[in-house]
């Protein structure tokens, strides 16, 4: 299942390493992050909560940018 999220993050580098850290979560088949549009899509792989999972990638996320926020 495929979900859009909005992201707040500051520049496209930090995107690229955003989306670098959310695609080695379990969970998901793919994670994209667009700085031009601040919105992050993820492809879940079936049966996984969704929930838990973009836990996990907004604590990679805060890792690579302390102060980024994804509504979720």
């Amino acid at each position: 299942m495929k979900k859009i999220y909005n992201i707040e993050v500051d520049c496209a580098n930090c995107a690229n390493l955003m989306e670098t850290a959310a695609n080695k979560i379990d969970g998901i088949e793919t994670a994209a992050v667009n700085f031009m549009t601040q919105k992050m899509t993820v492809d879940f792989k079936d049966g996984v909560d969704e929930k838990s999972v973009m836990k996990k990638i907004f604590k990679a996320c805060r890792k690579v940018e302390p102060d980024c926020e994804i509504e979720f």
